[in-house]
């Protein structure tokens, strides 16, 4: 519930093979042109879905500016699926708080309308998204999904107390936090993703995705039980909007 496909030197094939393994992706973008482009790459690809996205990284740095936003907001009316979107007040990015803010404000009014999935990016900036999420009231018509949560538990459970669903993966359940989380998230706002590849133009070996996605769930599986797969499936199947048949399930 949470790759960027599009970084892959050859997306299609990765996106074919991950269907040949039963994997449905909710591949997400890091800028609108990015958006643009996956989006045509990959239509022929029924196991995928592509999100919109205008990344903090990218808005930090000054890659994305008004006419991006612009686009973005033009581009939301359209689809269903958004991200990567989120904001991150890490040391990297210091000083470049209020320009993220505003972008994601106008994100969050672009899918005030309801009926979006989102994958949301919160690095030392989860009360700050939390408050946004809240203050447009994204969760109540919409799918927010939070990529690999690294906040306080009072912050995880403030999260699940506005709806949120959470995408967990082997680098997450690999810490001692992240297991105690994926223990506290609720079943049935519990996903999986793998976050890769890593950067664009990576060559990656086609069976990594599904290694990657039974290395979480196996991990998981140990800390909530056999009957995980099968809740994490049904969700995964409902948010994207069609189910794909497979060892995994629809996830």
């Amino acid at each position: 519930m949470h790759c960027h496909l599009d970084f892959a030197d050859d997306a299609q094939r990765a996106a074919r093979e991950a269907a040949a393994r039963g994997i449905g992706c909710f591949s997400v973008t890091v800028t609108p042109q990015d958006y643009e482009a996956a989006v045509c790459e990959l239509e022929p690809c029924e196991n995928v879905r592509v999100g919109l996205g205008l990344h903090p990284w990218w808005v930090a740095d000054g890659l994305c500016g008004e006419d991006d936003i612009a686009l973005f907001e033009r581009l939301a009316a359209s689809t269903a699926f958004i991200g990567e979107v989120g904001l991150d007040f890490g040391a990297r990015r210091s000083g470049t708080e209020d320009a993220q803010v505003v972008a994601f404000e106008r994100v969050l009014s672009a899918c005030a309308a309801g009926g979006k999935v989102l994958s949301v990016h919160a690095v030392k900036a989860e009360d700050a998204v939390l408050d946004l999420l809240e203050r447009h009231a994204l969760p109540e018509g919409n799918a927010c999904i939070l990529h690999w949560f690294s906040g306080s538990s009072d912050q995880l459970q403030r999260a699940v107390a506005l709806g949120c669903f959470f995408s967990v993966g082997p680098r997450m359940v690999a810490s001692k936090r992240g297991r105690e989380y994926a223990k506290a998230i609720p079943l049935d706002r519990l996903l999986l993703e793998t976050d890769a590849p890593p950067q664009p133009g990576s060559a990656i070996p086609y069976g990594e995705i599904e290694t990657l996605l039974v290395s979480a769930l196996e991990a998981v599986e140990l800390l909530r039980g056999e009957g995980a797969a099968a809740r994490i499936a049904q969700t995964s199947e409902r948010l994207l909007g069609g189910r794909i048949e497979g060892r995994l399930g629809a996830v």
